[in-house]
Formats: C-alpha cells, sequence, structure tokens
C-alpha cells in the first residue's frame, strides 16, 4: 500500500484507540463534574452527622464533609434523605453517588459497596434511662431485659451476642427511635454507637439517660462508594488525607462529635 493511503488509515486507528482510551477512564467522577452536582445519600436524622437544625437546615458532621467535598470538587451538593434501612439501596442503584453517615464498614456490607478509609473510629455504648435498675452494662444482661438496636446495625448483631439472655429488640429507622424506646418504657437498654448516643441524647433534657462510660468494640466509620466508582473512591480518599493534614477533619469532629456546641447553635 503506498504511504498516502496508508497514513489516512494509521491516524484513524490512533483516532480510534484515543476514543477508546479515553472512554475507558470516564468514570463516576466525570458524571459528577458533567452533572454539576454530588449525588449524597444520608440518615434522615442521625445527629450529630445528619440532622434538619432549628432553621430547617440539612447539617451535620458528614454532611458538613460532603459540602466540603463538593465544594472542593467545584460543584453543588444534593442530599438524599433516607432511613437507615434505605441508604444502601440508594447507593447500589445509582441514586447517590456517595453515602455518607455513620455506618461502619464490615465484611459483610463490603460484598455490596466499597468503603473509603476511616474518618472517625468509635464505639457502640449501653444507655438507660436514669434511676432505672438498668444503671450498669452488666445489668442489662440480666434475663429478660429488653435491649433495643437499630435493625440492619452492627450493634444488633453485637447485642445479641453480649446480651445472651435479654430480648433483643430491633427498630426499623434512624434518628431518636431508641432513644425514645427506652425514654417511654418499650426498652431497658440500648445500643448504639457512642458518638450517635450522645448527640442525640443532647436533645433531650439534662439527666434523661445514663450513657455508660465503656466501649462494648471499637469500630470504624467510613464513606460507602459504589464498586464502579474507583475514581471517586480514590478521591474521596485523598480528600480524607488532605484535611487531615490540614486540620480540617478535626476541626470539624471537634465541633460537631468531641462537644455539644453544636446543640446551642443548630
Amino acid at each position: 500500500m503506498k504511504l498516502s493511503k496508508l497514513l489516512p488509515a494509521v491516524l484513524l486507528s490512533c483516532a480510534g484507540f484515543i476514543g477508546a482510551s479515553t472512554s475507558a477512564h470516564a468514570g463516576t467522577l466525570d458524571d459528577i463534574l458533567k452533572r454539576g452536582e454530588l449525588r449524597v445519600a444520608v440518615q434522615t436524622q442521625g445527629p450529630p452527622f445528619s440532622m434538619v437544625d432549628k432553621k430547617g437546615e440539612r447539617t451535620g458532621s458528614s454532611v458538613e464533609l460532603a459540602k466540603l467535598m463538593a465544594q472542593e470538587m467545584g460543584v453543588k451538593v444534593v442530599f438524599l434523605d433516607l432511613d437507615w434501612d434505605g441508604l444502601l439501596p440508594a447507593l447500589i442503584s445509582g441514586k447517590a453517588d456517595l453515602l455518607a453517615a455513620d455506618m461502619t464498614p464490615t465484611l459483610a456490607r463490603a460484598t455490596k459497596v466499597a468503603f473509603t478509609k476511616p474518618w472517625i473510629f468509635v464505639g457502640p455504648v449501653v444507655a438507660t434511662k436514669e434511676g432505672s435498675k438498668f444503671g450498669s452494662t452488666a445489668a442489662c444482661k440480666a434475663p429478660g431485659a429488653k435491649i433495643a438496636v437499630l435493625f440492619g446495625s452492627t450493634g444488633e448483631k453485637l447485642a445479641k451476642t453480649l446480651f445472651p439472655k435479654g430480648e433483643v429488640k430491633s427498630y426499623k429507622g434512624g434518628g431518636t427511635l431508641l432513644l425514645d424506646a427506652v425514654k417511654n418504657g418499650q426498652a431497658d437498654c440500648l445500643v448504639n454507637d457512642n458518638t450517635a448516643v450522645t448527640g442525640q441524647a443532647a436533645g433531650y433534657p439534662k439527666g434523661t439517660f445514663k450513657i455508660m462510660p465503656e466501649l462494648l468494640a471499637k469500630e470504624s466509620l467510613a464513606y460507602a462508594i459504589r464498586y464502579d466508582s474507583m475514581d471517586l473512591l480514590s478521591w474521596v480518599n485523598l480528600f480524607i488525607d488532605q484535611t487531615t493534614l490540614d486540620g480540617r477533619l478535626q476541626k470539624n469532629l471537634d465541633y460537631w462529635v468531641n462537644s455539644t456546641q453544636w446543640k446551642e447553635e443548630h
């Protein structure tokens, strides 16, 4: 074949290769940037990580970090308010790009979604109504004690192991369901993450609940992302590294998790 005829064919082949290569590298992060919005699944009411404040605005530790992510991407953020059992389905179905909640990465959950590196370490605790006969973790192990847990949570599985003689009652939803169950006498004790219990209890009159100091286990919290979104996973991991180094992550945690200052302002 003459060079004059061969050259167009080569160029066309190269163009096709470049196009295929570009297409192969397109991913969820590209979709977010083109769309101009980051879609984040959050728990309807789960302070101090996600909640609607007195002004009717969505806020909380996870929410504010998601807003910061969108800001760094140069896009707007859209929150999908869901109950606990609706979070993973929203992510898996593609309705959300990212799941930002007080979710512990487990091997079972990791068969469905990918998790980023941890951004905080927490632990489940026991809480009871102040003044009840269940005044300690040991007391909550009494035969017949009613233990409130969130359906599908790591606390549910842990409670069944640590309180074998008790009656584990699983509540579907989120927010203050467990605290209300204990307060109203539907349950004697509850098991949930220490940060969630402390944050939610701040919304009740002081002295309503007794929160046990000991952690039942040590767990991490992480963001969840679909396995077809490895580009976004890498970006969020870098975001966690950068905000750890520049102090913005710790500033967020000090305000939302390590204090109750947010309660006065939100």
